[in-house]
């Protein structure tokens, strides 16, 4: 069963990591999240769920504002052909979230480690970054050392790659 914002929470507390958490109306793009700049600072970012053709995986998260260029990413993450966004079934089963909710949190969910993480230098750099704690009606902010320590603890080590077109 999929981990809740709650036992995300206290996974975090586990691990020894700080976060803040804010919570807000429900955003489902990126755009209707940039209200949320005012009262919460920090790089806030965009992630994307998407597939090969032989079925790997992959979270790849950058800053809100950075354009990634589908048509050549799977060169650059040495994918099986083109990639696709993966399906909410999928989405559901290895990150535990639907979609207008994809965050790199929904890592805790995958036990198997079957998602590749793919994160973006540009945000990598980031002091604090924000995300949806498995949910869309908050977003929270988290040190990139933390959120390493996350990462290091799901047992997804990121592929830092640039992303920007």
């Amino acid at each position: 069963m999929a981990s809740t914002p709650e036992d995300l929470f206290r996974y975090f507390d586990e691990i020894g990591v700080e976060t803040s958490t804010e919570r807000h109306g429900p955003v489902f793009t990126v755009e209707e999240s940039r209200h949320l700049h005012e009262t919460i600072p920090g790089a806030h970012t965009k992630n994307l769920f998407l597939w090969d053709r032989k079925s790997k995986f992959f979270l790849v998260t950058a800053q809100e504002n950075t354009k990634i260029a589908l048509n050549g990413l799977h060169r650059k993450l040495g994918a099986a052909g083109r990639l696709s966004f993966g399906s909410e079934d999928k989405m559901l089963e290895f990150l535990g979230v639907t979609p207008g909710s994809v965050t790199p949190f929904g890592l805790v969910n995958d036990k198997t480690q079957a998602v590749q993480f793919v994160l973006d230098p540009a945000l990598a750099a980031a002091e604090v970054i924000n995300c949806h704690p498995l949910t869309n009606t908050m977003t929270t902010s988290i040190k990139m050392a933390d959120f390493r320590r996350f990462l290091d603890a799901t047992g997804h080590p990121p592929l830092v790659l640039p992303l920007a077109d």
